[in-house]
């Protein structure tokens, strides 16, 4: 039994399967639509969300299985006080494989522990989010043709980004080299982080405060909104909520081949024109996010493709 906690749980080799049967699930979704028949996804979202909740529900029953869960810990037993690890074991008798979101980091390695069942990390406080990394990298892979070889920004809020932290890590283990980091001095991507990729794997990054002074450079533009819920005051977020703004005209001087990516949601940091730019990916992005969590799920429960013998 194996759970998905961080991405550096999967072997680089294991990251290229699963996006190479993610893109084989979204061009032939007919072979793989009963391969979970009698499977139960348990969906226990502690922290609200859309794309990664309904995308696992979705991806689930494209496999043929079926979901059960809760959106609002406030109505499950944690509002009762039920602790985290009795909610874990008991949920491994209702299921076959948990995907679960928590404000708290850490929440998803510790329920791992007391788990019977795979545990899927769906979002940590701050901290990881592995199976956005995997949307984002069969992304990369179907409009770039490869994961490896890319210069890459990032904007916006880069110091509780989590799904910047998973991303800019894994991009690093495949071999990316370059990364231009776009961001207020508050939100700056974590000295920690910067260390190990620097230390680690010998990357280039390069911090500037305008997506004007790098647009042109790079061959992925990853924006990401400024997250009022990670403040601690209105204040703070009021002041830097407006720091950027990706609009036609900025496009003007990138790369016609750039891609636009965003985990979304959205607020006001991508203009809505720049929808109908090619170069805007972003809501293919979560479709694709349904097919990589199809090929995970199946990985983890070791059915379909990944059957064992």
């Amino acid at each position: 039994m194996r759970h998905l906690i961080e991405p550096e749980d999967l072997t680089l080799e294991e990251i290229s399967d699963l996006v190479d049967i993610g893109l084989d699930m979204y061009d032939n979704p007919r072979v793989y639509n009963k391969v979970c028949e009698g499977k139960i996804l348990a969906s226990l979202f502690f922290e609200p969300s859309t794309r990664t909740k309904f995308s696992f529900d979705s991806a689930m029953m494209r496999l043929g299985g079926n979901v059960i869960g809760f959106a609002d810990a406030n109505t499950s037993s944690a509002q009762k006080g039920e602790s985290l690890a009795d909610t874990i074991r008991v949920m491994g008798y209702y299921s076959d494989i948990i995907v679960m979101r928590h404000p708290k980091e850490g929440a998803p390695k510790l329920a791992s522990q007391y788990s019977s069942i795979p545990i899927i990390n769906g979002g940590d406080g701050g901290h990881q989010h592995p199976t956005q990394t995997l949307t984002d990298l069969i992304t990369i892979k179907k409009y770039k043709g490869q994961i490896d070889g890319h210069s890459v920004a990032f904007c916006g809020d880069l110091k509780y980004g989590r799904t910047v932290h998973s991303l800019i890590k894994t991009l690093a283990r495949f071999g990316n080299k370059k990364f231009y980091l776009i961001s207020p001095d508050e939100l700056k991507l974590p000295s920690s982080l910067k260390r190990q990729l620097v230390e680690k794997f010998n990357v280039e990054l390069i911090e500037v405060n305008y997506m004007e002074d790098v647009i042109n450079e790079v061959d992925i533009f990853y924006m990401t909104r400024i997250q009022k819920e990670r403040f601690f005051n209105e204040e703070d977020y009021l002041k830097l909520k407006n720091s950027y703004k990706l609009t036609r005209d900025k496009l003007k001087n990138a790369k016609q081949d750039m891609i636009v990516m965003h985990p979304l949601p959205r607020v006001n940091e991508i203009a809505y024109d720049v929808d109908d730019d090619e170069r805007a990916v972003y809501f293919e992005q979560t479709e694709l996010g349904v097919y990589v969590r199809m090929a995970l799920i199946t990985k983890l429960l070791e059915v379909g493709p990944y059957v064992r013998g």
